[in-house]
């Protein structure tokens, strides 16, 4: 079987914190490198990072692009880099992803051989003793939002519930990966960090300057129910954050951004959000008031894993998140608008 082009899209904005350990670990691929082209779409860095780009550029035997992102968003820039890609598969990497191992890729692209997959991701965040202890806490629970742990919907394992998602599905596990069918109405919310697809699927299906995969993936079941996705029997590092503040600043941006794009005319946003059960959404205001739940939660995830520091991260990340999201939907009666990318830096 021909090996298949590889376009890794990967958007930037004052990203030096990550980039180094993010392109080891791309270089150290053994993926054909003559098949790999990486597309950076960045939003204006002013930490050295589209320097770096360019070096890497000079000096790699991976093809290397760098396109501007003047709408500076992460989804912005995939919408940028698809549109520039030649592969036959996309991979969406986010320039704090790390591949854990040299054959991550060689991995990802194998589902690609069944002809009904049409996407595929990681089955869980990688656990690395040595990261922060907030990155450690995300790769326990599977998920960098812990109200996705009461929603149900989130797509990568979680140590607390055991599953790498609640929706319903029906899969069939082909040794290095499962292969995975979703009901109609509902798949959960696959995509990003790790997140590969094949192009001409994804060119047909996302208009306008803002590629949210999650749509993309939604819009297709809608139209084809028989198609597939793998869950791939490997892991991705996700560099997330390095302290609560920076917690705080980026879950402020993503339900900022959610209310905005949610609200916008043209159907930017498909993913049906409003089906995500209210009854939930309560249980987890009710678990953070209370705070015993979480507690039990966290001590559940203990006996399974044990790193206390990370678990003692868990009713603080739910308060932060119940504060921020409430906030934000007050906030959002009144006036609806993009966190602000001023100071960004990843």
């Amino acid at each position: 079987m021909k090996t298949m082009q590889l376009s890794i899209i990967t958007p930037t904005f004052n990203s030096m914190r990550t980039l180094e350990e993010y392109m080891e670990a791309v270089l150290a691929q053994d993926y054909p490198h003559d098949r790999i082209e990486l597309i950076f779409a960045d939003g204006g860095s002013t930490d050295g990072t589209r320097e770096s780009i360019k070096r890497y550029r000079k000096n790699s035997d991976i093809a290397i692009r760098l396109y501007e992102n003047p709408l500076k968003t992460a989804e912005a820039g995939k919408a940028v880099g698809v549109r520039q890609a030649k592969g036959d598969v996309i991979c969406l990497l986010d320039s704090d992803n790390i591949m854990p191992d040299s054959r991550w890729l060689a991995k990802m692209i194998r589902p690609f051989q069944e002809p009904d997959i049409v996407a595929c991701e990681p089955i869980k965040y990688t656990y690395r003793k040595t990261d922060h202890v907030i990155n450690r806490y995300c790769a326990l629970i599977g998920m960098n939002d812990p109200l996705c742990m009461f929603t149900g919907n989130y797509d990568r394992y979680c140590t607390v519930t055991g599953k790498w998602t609640e929706v319903e599905r029906e899969e069939t596990d082909r040794g290095g990966y499962l292969s995975v069918r979703f009901r109609e109405n509902m798949i959960p919310t696959i995509g990003a960090n790790g997140f590969l697809m094949r192009r001409r699927e994804l060119l047909d299906h996302f208009e306008g300057d803002y590629l949210f995969d999650i749509d993309v993936l939604w819009e297709l079941f809608q139209k084809n129910p028989g198609l597939r996705v793998a869950k791939v029997k490997t892991g991705i590092v996700h560099l997330f954050c390095s302290d609560m503040r920076t917690f705080y600043r980026k879950q402020n941006r993503r339900i900022r951004d959610f209310l905005y794009f949610n609200n916008q005319g043209g159907g930017i946003r498909k993913y049906p959000w409003n089906q995500v059960g209210k009854g939930r959404i309560a249980l987890f205001v009710i678990c953070c008031i209370t705070v015993i739940p979480l507690l039990l939660q966290a001590c559940i995830g203990y006996s399974r894993k044990r790193d206390l520091q990370a678990w003692a991260c868990h009713p603080a990340a739910c308060l932060i998140t119940l504060w921020v999201y409430g906030c934000g939907v007050i906030s959002g009666f009144f006036k609806k608008e993009q966190a602000s990318r001023e100071n960004w830096k990843q």
